[in-house]
C-alpha cells in the first residue's frame, strides 16, 4: 500500500525531533552536574587569585584586606575563612562558623569528610568534601599565601543539583509543547510542500495519455518548481519530436531526392571527365597507330605525329592534375601555409610567363605594377591568377585587350583580371563557377579549355576565405579576386 509523502514527512521529521531533544535530556542529565562543577572550580580558581593578589598588596590584618576578601566572596557567592599559621581565624565570610570549628578545633575531620580530590594545583587543593549533618555535597578550595597563612572557599552543591532539576523539568515541558506544535507545523509544513509534487504526479500521468497540453504552473523558485519547467520542456520536446516524426516521411523523401541528385552530380562528372578525356585519347590512338603502319614514312610527318601525341597527353596529364586538385580542395584536404610576398612580382612573374600565347593571338597585357604586400599562401594566390589570366587571353577577342589593376580597400586589394570580347550571360555567371560548365563550348574545344579551372579558383577562395567573383563591363568581362593586406609583416604559418 502507497503511502503519502505528506504522510511520511510528518511522521520522519516528528521522529527526528523527539530523538533530538531525548538527547537534549540525556546530555543534560548526564553532564549538567560535572559541566557546572567546573563552572564553579573555574570561579573559585578566579576568587583564590584576586585574594591572593591582595594579600600581597595588603596585610591580612589591615582594613582594605577584609574588605577586599567579603567583596570577593560576595561576587562568586562563596563561604571563606583566612587562617594564620596558629591556626586562628583572621576573616571570614558568609556562615564560616563552621568552617571555623572544623579548621580551628577539629582539622583532622575534614579529611574523613573529604570524597574525592577534583584538582590539585601549585598551592591549591579542590576536593567534594560531604557534610552527613546537612546531607550536604561541597566543593572546596584550600590554598596557601606565601606566607603561610591559608584561605578556605567553599561553595554547596545543592545549588548546582536544583538547577540540573530545574533544567531537566522545563526541558521536559517544552519537549512536549515542542513535539505538539512541531507536529502541527510539519503536518502544515508537508502539505505546502507535497502539493507542488501531487500536480507533477498528475503532470506526468497526462504526459503518459499523450496529453502535452497541461502545464506545470508553481512559483515557489525551488528545485521543485525547478523540476516542473524542466518538465514543462520536456513536455514541449516530446511534443515537438512527435511533430518531427510526423515529417520524417517528407525529410527522408528529400534526402532520397538529394542522394538521387549526388548521384546524377557524380553520373555527369564521370560524363564530363570521359568526355574531355575522349578527344584526346581517340587523337593518341590514332596517330599512334599511324606511327606504327608506317602511313607516312617521312621525318616531318612523323615528327609532327609525334608533336601531336605528346601535347594531346599533356592535355590528358593537366586535366587530370587539375581534377585531382579540385577534389582535394573540395574534401578540404589541403592545408594553406600564410606568409608575406609582393604580389605585384608574384603578378609580373605571371604576365611574363604567359606572355608567348598572349603575342601569338595579338593580344596586349597592360599592368602598372606597385609594391603591395600581402598575407596570403604564394602558390594558391599564384594558381588563381594564372587560371584567371588563362582564361582571359583563351576568351579576349575585340580589341584585345587585357587590363590588370590591384585596388587596395582598408586592410583589403583587390586583383581584377579584365579582357575585351563577348560578355557572358548574367544569369550564367553563377553556373561559371561550377565543374566543367563552359559558356561557349565551341570557342573552349578550339584552345582546349576543360572547365575545371574557374571551379578550382573558386575551392582555392574559399579555403583562403578572400571574395572572389565575375563582372560583365560594356566592352567585355572581369574577373576579381580579393586578399588581406600585410600590415605588420608578421609570417605565420597554419
Amino acid at each position: 500500500m502507497k503511502r503519502p509523502i505528506r504522510k511520511q514527512l510528518t511522521i520522519t521529521f516528528t521522529l527526528i525531533f523527539a530523538a533530538l531533544i531525548l538527547v537534549f535530556i540525556l546530555t543534560n542529565i548526564l553532564l549538567m552536574k560535572n559541566f557546572f562543577s567546573m563552572s564553579k572550580y573555574r570561579t573559585m580558581h578566579q576568587a583564590y587569585a584576586q585574594i591572593n593578589s591582595s594579600a600581597k598588596t595588603n596585610s591580612f590584618d589591615s582594613h582594605e584586606f577584609r574588605l577586599s576578601f567579603r567583596l570577593i566572596c560576595e561576587k562568586y557567592n562563596l563561604t571563606g575563612l583566612v587562617i594564620d599559621q596558629d591556626g586562628e581565624s583572621i576573616v571570614s565570610y558568609q556562615g564560616s562558623a563552621m568552617l571555623m570549628q572544623e579548621y580551628t578545633e577539629n582539622p583532622e575531620a575534614i579529611n574523613a569528610k573529604t570524597v574525592r580530590q577534583i584538582k590539585n594545583a601549585e598551592n591549591e587543593t579542590y576536593s567534594i568534601i560531604y557534610d552527613p549533618q546537612s546531607d550536604s555535597e561541597y566543593i572546596e578550595m584550600r590554598g596557601n599565601f606565601e606566607s603561610g597563612e591559608k584561605v578556605v572557599l567553599r561553595t554547596s552543591m545543592k545549588g548546582i543539583e536544583n538547577n540540573v532539576r530545574t533544567s531537566n523539568l522545563f526541558i521536559a515541558w517544552a519537549a512536549i509543547l515542542a513535539i505538539l506544535v512541531g507536529i502541527l507545523a510539519i503536518g502544515m509544513a508537508s502539505k505546502k510542500i507535497t502539493k507542488p509534487i501531487r500536480e507533477l504526479t498528475e503532470l506526468s500521468e497526462k504526459m503518459t495519455d499523450m496529453d502535452f497540453d497541461a502545464k506545470y504552473q508553481g512559483s515557489s523558485n525551488d528545485e521543485v518548481d525547478r523540476l516542473g519547467e524542466n518538465m514543462n520542456i520536456l513536455s514541449a520536446k516530446l511534443e515537438q519530436t512527435i511533430h518531427e516524426l510526423k515529417d520524417a516521411n517528407a525529410e527522408l523523401k528529400e534526402d532520397i531526392e538529394k542522394k538521387e541528385k549526388l548521384e546524377s552530380l557524380q553520373k555527369e562528372f564521370i560524363a564530363n571527365a570521359s568526355h574531355e578525356l575522349k578527344t584526346p585519347i581517340a587523337l593518341i590512338q590514332g596517330y599512334a597507330e599511324g606511327l606504327k603502319e608506317n602511313i607516312n614514312d617521312d621525318p616531318e610527318s612523323r615528327a609532327f605525329y609525334c608533336d601531336v601525341i605528346m601535347e594531346e597527353s599533356a592535355k590528358m596529364n593537366e586535366l587530370v592534375r587539375m581534377l585531382m586538385n579540385l577534389n582535394e580542395l573540395e574534401m578540404g584536404y589541403q592545408t594553406i601555409s600564410v606568409d608575406r610576398f609582393n604580389i605585384s612580382e608574384m603578378i609580373e612573374n605571371q604576365i611574363q610567363t604567359m606572355s608567348l600565347p598572349a603575342v601569338n593571338n595579338g593580344i596586349t597585357i597592360t599592368y602598372e605594377p606597385k609594391d603591395i604586400f600581402v598575407n596570403s599562401d604564394v602558390f594558391k594566390v599564384e594558381e588563381v591568377f594564372r587560371n584567371y589570366l588563362s582564361n582571359a587571353i583563351n576568351h579576349c577577342s575585340g580589341e584585345k585587350k587585357i587590363e590588370i589593376k590591384t585596388t587596395e580597400n582598408e586592410d583589403k586589394i583587390r586583383v581584377e583580371v579584365y579582357n575585351t570580347g563577348n560578355r557572358i550571360p548574367e544569369d550564367e555567371i553563377p553556373k561559371i563557377w561550377e565543374r566543367f560548365y563552359k559558356v561557349d563550348k565551341a570557342r573552349t574545344h578550339e584552345y582546349g579549355g576543360s572547365g575545371v579551372g574557374l571551379s578550382i579558383v573558386k575551392a582555392t577562395m574559399e579555403l583562403l576565405e578572400g571574395d572572389y567573383g565575375c563582372i560583365n563591363t560594356d566592352s567585355g568581362v572581369c574577373f576579381y579576386f580579393e586578399l588581406m593586406l600585410d600590415k605588420k609583416g608578421v609570417t605565420d604559418e597554419l
